[in-house]
């Protein structure tokens, strides 16, 4: 079995164990009648990101006691690490700031240390809605049928910083098989990022499936689709996905690169979901935690998210908790630098 795959199925096996204790609420539950709750958003509005977090703050007070009012705060910068950093360092530690977390927040903090002032492993998971992989999809136009084309047709991607999903996914493909890739950063988000690939500004970006088939379904009906997916990063194949999309996974032989591809794909499992700071009291964190828990199986939940055409694969704090905790503490020094020189190495 796979490394980092074994790690996972190991992580997810001592959450199951944790659940049970985590998911309990005190016997003296917090009342938050007449309280405002907040969710950090580490990009501006309009992406999943911002969607879920709009879900949550309509769903997730009905399972506290005193139904609390619940806001979003944006805070983009950085590619999401500006806000991620904030809340980790500065953020209330009483359980009522909250954040929808960045997917890659374990390979940015490994990758580019210097940049995240965090450790992954302290912050405290309560759950997530959401998993899915990182899709490269291609405008028509761009003369790129398959993935292979980019080794000799150079092709332009848009994305927000070099910390986010939509950067390290394409320049590890870059660094892995040579290919001809420019990302352009500065765009706020991917509904930025994806607008100015309709505008035709870039050619290409990389985000979740659930992005693109939120935001431009149509880009990929008929005979004649605006844009297609060449690619996608994950643990597991997306099932909305055709069979002929490659898992990256797949094209690599080299055993450092299978590691790094495989260390990096563990940014699907943690989805869109919700985290506390370090230093929040445990008897809060249970609470929140087996909130989150209630929210995930209300149907009113995932009828929300289906009218917004947002996918409910859920899992629990504490299952993500052990996940990152494995990621963290096995990913070797030599696996990491591989990955770092992959995609940010010789970048133009």
């Amino acid at each position: 079995m796979n490394r980092s795959i074994k790690m996972i199925a190991t992580g997810l096996a001592t959450g199951l164990a944790m659940a049970a204790a985590t998911t309990t609420a005190s016997a003296k539950m917090k009342d938050y009648s007449g309280k405002t709750l907040k969710i950090v958003i580490p990009y501006g509005p309009g992406g999943t990101y911002d969607k879920y977090g709009v879900a949550f703050s309509n769903h997730l007070g009905k399972h506290l006691k005193g139904n609390p009012n619940i806001i979003l705060q944006h805070m983009p910068g950085a590619g999401g690490a500006k806000a991620m950093n904030w809340f980790y360092n500065v953020a209330p530690k009483d359980g009522m700031t909250m954040i929808v977390p960045l997917d890659n927040t374990v390979t940015n903090q490994l990758m580019r240390p210097e940049k995240m002032r965090y450790s992954a492993q302290n912050f405290t998971w309560l759950g997530s809605s959401n998993q899915t992989n990182v899709v490269m999809v291609v405008r028509s136009d761009a003369g790129i049928t398959k993935l292979s084309d980019m080794k000799d047709k150079q092709i332009i991607g848009s994305t927000s910083g070099k910390n986010s999903t939509g950067y390290v996914n394409p320049m590890l493909i870059r660094g892995l098989f040579g290919y001809k890739i420019k990302m352009v950063t500065g765009y706020k988000g991917s509904s930025k990022s994806i607008f100015a690939m309709e505008q035709g500004e870039s050619q290409m970006a990389a985000f979740n499936w659930l992005a693109w088939a939120s935001k431009v379904p149509h880009w990929f009906e008929g005979d004649k689709p605006f844009a297609r997916p060449v690619a996608q990063i994950g643990i597991f194949r997306d099932p909305d996905l055709p069979k002929s999309v490659p898992m990256i996974s797949d094209l690599v032989s080299d055993d450092l690169d299978k590691k790094a591809v495989a260390f990096m794909s563990v940014s699907g499992l943690l989805g869109r979901g919700l985290a506390l700071p370090p230093g929040v009291d445990q008897s809060v964190v249970a609470e929140l935690r087996a909130a989150y828990d209630k929210m995930n199986a209300d149907p009113a939940f995932a009828e929300d998210l289906k009218k917004s055409k947002l996918r409910l694969i859920s899992s629990s704090g504490a299952k993500i908790q052990a996940v990152v905790k494995s990621a963290v503490e096995d990913a070797s020094p030599e696996v990491v630098k591989h990955a770092r020189k992959l995609i940010f190495g010789g970048e133009s």
